[in-house]
């Protein structure tokens, strides 16, 4: 991370650095997979939705690939690259997602299991920042809680719990 220079781009709490290594930390906490955790570290790696600015360009994926391995790269990818005005609406009213692709504007039926692995990490991205900033706890918590209960379904339970706690006053 620090080689590729994600320390140098600011984020809501600080560095872009210090908030991947927090929801890295809080995959591990909630005894996620090494390619989920692995994942955590680089979610934003292509920019994405809600973080416009990129650590690397996506003509770099074989690269990043090479680093973390094939299979952490494309959840990397997926993750950084949902439309997610056209995603999010669809978790607890649509027994299927439509994922769409807001670099290539293509759209596909994400898996059960890959969605599992996309919806962790949401929450995992989300409280990090949740825990670090009353001002964006405010802001984005009762929006956060209903995209979360929305998304219930495909958590496990840790992360189902601490969304519930974190987000309780919204309840």
């Amino acid at each position: 991370l620090h080689m590729l220079g994600a320390g140098d781009f600011q984020h809501l709490n600080g560095s872009l650095e210090a908030h991947l290594k927090g929801t890295g930390e809080i995959l591990r906490n909630w005894g996620s997979s090494e390619l989920l955790q692995t994942a955590g570290l680089f979610h934003a790696a292509y920019g994405t939705a809600g973080f416009d600015e990129n650590m690397v360009s996506l003509s770099q994926r074989q690269e990043i690939a090479r680093v973390i391995g094939s299979e952490e790269e494309a959840l990397v990818y997926l993750y950084c690259s949902c439309d997610r005005d056209y995603v999010f609406p669809q978790f607890g009213k649509v027994p299927t997602i439509q994922f769409k692709d807001r670099f290539t504007d293509s759209a596909f039926q994400l898996e059960p299991e890959t969605a599992k692995l996309f919806c962790e990490m949401t929450v995992a991205n989300e409280l990090e920042l949740v825990y670090g900033s009353d001002d964006f706890k405010s802001k984005y918590g009762a929006e956060l809680l209903e995209l979360f209960q929305g998304m219930d379904s495909y958590l496990s339970v840790e992360a189902r719990r601490a969304y519930r706690s974190a987000l309780s006053s919204f309840a």
